[in-house]
């Protein structure tokens, strides 16, 4: 059967979502974190690597980054022959980097596009240069529809210290003036007894609160990349921004509740993505 042949009698298409990320060899954050989010919401994943790490449950012991023009070439094979229906962004080590993923995705007119501005493991191993951060300011968030940090990567993107819940929501609305259609700062660093997100949608000027129970565990490995990956996915299914960000934030509380039954490594173990096939 001809190529051709075959694309005209196919009539099933898949939801395309694309990764551009690290890769974490112990599974639980990063490209393969992202890769089981999509899977277990039914898209088809597709990675484009921006650095190897040696991780496990304890924290990283080496960062190798991939040259950026290796980079461009995983997202040119991607874009010119299958395409993306929403791409999340994830680790990215440097300015360079940043710059050969922002032109891509201007090139390809990538849509649909959510920021994990990944800084600090959950060990608290560093994963990016310091010229990366305004990078990430200048070439990334205005292409993003979605943009994530937790409050910690918050007060970097700002430069300001941000002590508490009532400092968010003057947060948000600051780094939606590097041209993000929404921001998502997470409050899973306050100490209290929720975990309380906070939705910034710039063209309304409007908040919107995103109230869970604060779940006690130490399997909390990849929490960011899976909520982000999670909403990529939602909005690839055609969800707006509130609703995609809503059944993200669902799909990330059940993941953390069913992984904090289980012990995997000797550190932070990872969420269970795959809550609703297995137990």
């Amino acid at each position: 059967m001809s190529i051709d042949h075959y694309e005209k009698t196919a009539d099933r298409r898949y939801t395309r979502v694309l990764t551009i990320a690290g890769s974490d060899s112990g599974g639980g954050a990063g490209i393969q974190a992202d890769l089981k989010t999509f899977s277990a919401l039914g898209c088809y994943g597709m990675s484009v690597i921006t650095a190897l790490t040696a991780q496990n449950t304890k924290g990283v012991t080496g960062i190798h980054a991939v040259p950026p023009s290796f980079a461009g070439e995983q997202l040119e094979a991607v874009f010119s022959d299958i395409g993306a229906d929403a791409v999340k962004i994830g680790m990215l080590y440097s300015a360079e980097l940043i710059e050969t993923v922002a032109g891509q995705l201007v090139k390809h007119g990538a849509q649909k596009i959510v920021l994990d501005p990944v800084m600090v493991a959950q060990s608290g191993d560093k994963l990016l240069r310091d010229d990366a951060i305004e990078a990430i300011k200048t070439h990334l968030m205005p292409l993003s529809a979605v943009v994530t940090p937790n409050l910690p990567e918050a007060a970097v993107l700002l430069n300001q210290d941000l002590l508490g819940s009532e400092d968010m929501y003057a947060a948000a609305k600051s780094l939606a003036q590097f041209g993000s259609r929404s921001v998502l700062i997470k409050g899973g660093h306050l100490e209290d007894n929720n975990s309380t997100d906070l939705l910034y949608l710039a063209k309304e000027d409007r908040v919107q609160e995103l109230k869970g129970e604060r779940i006690e565990t130490l399997n909390n490995h990849g929490t960011g990349c899976t909520l982000s990956s999670a909403i990529a996915a939602y909005l690839a299914m055609d969800n707006d921004i509130e609703t995609a960000v809503q059944k993200a934030k669902q799909y990330i509380s059940k993941a953390i509740r069913a992984g904090a039954r289980y012990r995997l490594g000797h550190g932070h173990g990872p969420v269970h993505h795959f809550y609703d096939f297995w137990d």
